[in-house]
């Protein structure tokens, strides 16, 4: 039977039932593996599934039965492909598995930040609601969504969705084309300048390349309204984190929601942990594409993908 090695299973989740994958080989399960372990791990494997895990010549090198690398995300950043291509293996990725749990996470960022839900919910719990005078209290206040133009940078798939559910909300929805290319749309595209001046919510869900590295750094927090709200979904170095923490330290812009870092695990000096403001900034730990729907679709992608890679051979 083929042996298939899962190198970094943890990052599915331990809620989810891989027991079908059984039928198909002998499977190895590895929570975690370092660049130097993974080599020994994969030297007899026929299919390789990871997330994050390194696949080039180093760790593939001394591999010589692997036919196939399935990769449980949508970004290829850790395949060296022409290797990969070079050396016969055939390499899979999974798109579209996760548009709504995406969409769906922005929307709550959005929300928890734009009704300052946190400052309410800490008023509620520390007892100053008992002990008050009025039945209602809206020390914070906050506008709504009608009428806001949400700006979205990206518009794939999943930005795509999120201007659908933003509009719903009565906003006016604008998008920033990060490749440049112009395609017919249901909304209208805008410069750079414009979107920052003119945009109250602004959600990146662009892919990370040489256009999109630091994009969002202390120039473009300068040109966004102060009253702002910046979240990020897409990946972590689509922004400077020294400049965004500044920005709202100073008041530069009003908040920002991320679920995506530069590095992550988050660093220990991270700019994030010693700001002023923390109220102002909600982190979550790359959860975004993992709600359990999302997750059961991308291992049912990626079973066939390695049921029928078997079959190939």
């Amino acid at each position: 039977m083929a042996n298939i090695v899962f190198l970094d299973r943890k990052s599915l989740g331990s809620d989810l039932d891989l027991g079908r994958f059984q039928e198909l080989g002998n499977i190895t399960e590895y929570d975690f593996s370092t660049s130097d372990e993974i080599p020994e791990r994969v030297k007899d494997a026929d299919i390789i599934i990871t997330n994050k895990c390194q696949m080039n010549e180093n760790t593939l090198g001394e591999a010589k039965k692997v036919k196939a690398v399935c990769v449980t995300a949508t970004g290829v950043n850790n395949l060296d492909i022409p290797y990969l291509e070079g050396a016969g293996i055939h390499w899979h990725n999974v798109a579209g598995y996760s548009t709504d749990s995406v969409a769906q996470h922005t929307l709550a960022l959005v929300l928890y930040l734009y009704e300052h839900l946190p400052y309410y919910d800490e008023y509620v719990k520390s007892g100053a609601y008992a002990g008050d005078t009025l039945f209602t209290h809206f020390e914070r206040p906050f506008c709504e969504l009608t009428g806001k133009t949400w700006g979205i940078v990206g518009l794939g798939a999943i930005g795509r969705r999120t201007a659908q559910i933003a509009s719903s909300f009565g906003c006016r929805v604008v998008y920033y084309s990060t490749s440049g290319v112009e395609r017919k749309e249901d909304y209208p595209s805008v410069s750079w300048d414009e979107l920052l001046e003119t945009s109250d919510i602004i959600t990146i869900h662009a892919p990370l390349n040489e256009k999109t590295k630091d994009l969002f750094g202390r120039e473009a927090f300068k040109k966004m309204k102060k009253s702002a709200l910046l979240v990020n979904v897409g990946r972590g170095p689509i922004l400077v984190e020294k400049d965004l923490a500044e920005a709202i330290d100073t008041g530069e812009i009003a908040a920002a929601g991320l679920d995506v870092l530069e590095k992550e695990p988050m660093v220990k000096d991270s700019p994030f942990l010693s700001m002023k403001h923390k109220e102002r900034i909600l982190i979550t730990p790359h959860i975004a594409w993992a709600s359990l729907e999302a997750r059961k679709r991308l291992m049912d992608i990626i079973y066939q993908q390695v049921k029928e890679e078997l079959e190939l051979h």
